[in-house]
């Protein structure tokens, strides 16, 4: 059963929000590698804010997601891209349909 998730918030640098777009929807081939990771999703909730929200089974098919490629990948990239840190945050998921 699906009961935990990571959202992790992202602001993009002035002129970088296209760039950032194409970041994180380019992970995608990267999730579907991923056992561990059930969903995943690549979002823009505004002009210049992106997130990704990606669900899970297991605390260690969580923790496998976060020390993966694309956690890696988004921390290599962050200082280009992002005007600040990634918010990141572990979730308890309550009801899922």
């Amino acid at each position: 059963m699906v009961k935990l998730a990571i959202l992790a918030r992202l602001e993009a640098k002035p002129g970088k929000e296209q760039e950032v777009a194409d970041f994180i929807a380019g992970a995608l081939p990267l999730a579907m590698e991923e056992e561990g990771t059930i969903n995943w999703f690549a979002l823009q909730m505004g002009p210049s804010t992106f997130g990704i929200f990606d669900t899970f089974e297991t605390s260690e098919a969580r923790a496998a997601h976060l020390g993966g490629q694309i956690a890696k990948a988004l921390m290599e990239h962050a200082p280009d891209l992002l005007s600040a840190d990634p918010v990141i945050e572990m979730v308890d998921l309550l009801a899922v349909k």
